[in-house]
Formats: C-alpha cells, structure tokens, sequence
C-alpha cells in the first residue's frame, strides 16, 4: 500500500562560486522557488527551495501541483521521486515510484538502448530479472527496432524520448510522478502514450501532476497543493484550490 508523509520537509541548495554573479542567482533562484540567502562564506549562497512542507497522501489520491515558475513544484516532486533528500524536517514515502520529470535521467549515450533499458529500470526499482521482463514491452511500444542495439548517442532526440518514455511507463508503480502531461514524438506515437499514461494514472495508488494547466488537473486530480516561494499555500479539492490560485495573481 502506498503512504507519503511529509512533515516541515525543507530542501536548502547551496550555490558556490556565483558571488557577484547576480543574473546567474536570479535565474537559480527563479528555476527552484524559494528564498536566497548568503552563507558566512561570501563565496556560498543558499536557495532555500523548500520550506516546512508538511502534507499526506493515501491511496486514491490525485494531487495537483500549481504555482507560479519557481514556486517550489519542481523541487517538491524531486523529493518525492527520492532525488533531493530534505535538509530539515522528513519524507516518509512507502511504495514503488515512477518519476517522468526528468525523462533523460539515468541515460548513458554511450551505451546501447538495451542497456539503458536495464539501467533506467534498475533507476526505477527493478532487479536484473525483472528489467529483463519489460524489455519485450519496450521493444514494442518504442517501435526503435534494430536502433536499439546501437548507442543512444546515434539517436534523435525524438528516438530517445520515446525510449526513455517506453522504459518509464513498462513498470507499474505505486507512486506516479508527472512534469505536465507528456507529449512524446509524432502525432501517431503521441496519441499511444497517451493512452499508455492514462492507464498508468488509473492504475497508480497515488498520482502527483504538476501543471500550469488547470484543465489538466481538473481533469486527472481530486486534490490540490499550491505553492509559492517554495512554501505550500494551500491543500484542498481543485476548485477550491484553483480560485484562491487565481485570485493571489490578480492581487
């Protein structure tokens, strides 16, 4: 059974050598959320990406993310997805995960496309067995043929999403973490993982989907966080939710 418990979780992300650099800390400061501060070392700066987050989440639960660029969405699903351990307060998460924020994790451009199936999917849980189970279902859904006994570094761009996309959706999570909802290559391939992502959403025991998109999370969520500034605002149904959302920004 799945569960997540974050209690006053923070996430701080030190910054070297940017000192005097005051575009290069507003574009970090703007891509993570949060406050930014100077360590004692005047060489050191200190994005606070995350501050106090504390919420639960059961099974049946599709929550939407929302909040402006750099309010903490981002940093919030890489904590979940187990990249970014918190630096104060905890995460407790219980179950298997599957993180399509940041589909080109874990690839090697060197290696073949067989291998980096076994490799993201070790990434993502599996043993040596069971990342050899799923590789007929890529073969498949991937349609790359003999490209995948080839480097992935001979591969376009299109190709190696559609890889890393058929790898990430061959397993079947507990946790489901989404960045937007995914278009991938053509239109014909686009429409399959569509379909092929609904149903990892039906199936998951709690879904997470950041979005700037509120049709999307009306559609596909239950429940609503806001963040802003790396803190969460606001926990609720979407509607609810969506409107206080909307009337910060006119404010």
């Amino acid at each position: 059974m799945a569960h997540i418990v974050l209690d006053k979780a923070s996430v701080a992300l030190a910054v070297y050598n940017s000192r005097g650099r005051a575009l290069k800390s507003e574009i970090l400061r703007r891509t993570v959320g949060g406050g930014l501060q100077n360590d004692r070392d005047s060489s050191v700066q200190v994005i606070r990406a995350l501050n106090a987050v504390s919420f639960e989440a059961r099974d049946g639960d599709r929550i939407g993310l929302v909040g402006g660029n750099g309010a903490g969405k981002t940093t919030l699903l890489r904590v979940l997805s187990r990249v970014y351990p918190p630096t104060s307060g905890t995460a407790t998460i219980e179950g298997r995960i599957s993180s399509l924020i940041d589909l080109s994790m874990g690839m090697d451009t060197d290696a073949s496309g067989y291998d980096n199936i076994e490799m993201r999917s070790i990434m993502l849980g599996l043993n040596h067995k069971q990342a050899q189970a799923i590789v007929p279902d890529v073969e498949e859904f991937s349609q790359l043929g003999e490209f995948l006994s080839l480097p992935i570094r001979t591969y376009s761009s299109g190709m190696m999403l559609r890889l890393a996309f058929a790898v990430s959706t061959a397993v079947h999570p507990d946790i489901l973490i989404l960045d937007e909802v995914i278009g991938v290559g053509d239109a014909a391939f686009a429409e399959r993982a569509e379909k092929r992502l609904h149903g990892m959403i039906q199936k998951a025991s709690i879904m997470f989907l950041a979005s700037h998109d509120n049709a999307s999370i009306q559609r596909f969520c239950n429940r609503t966080l806001w963040m802003k500034g790396g803190t969460l605002m606001m926990d609720g149904a979407p509607e609810e939710v969506l409107a206080a959302y909307a009337a910060d920004g006119r404010v």
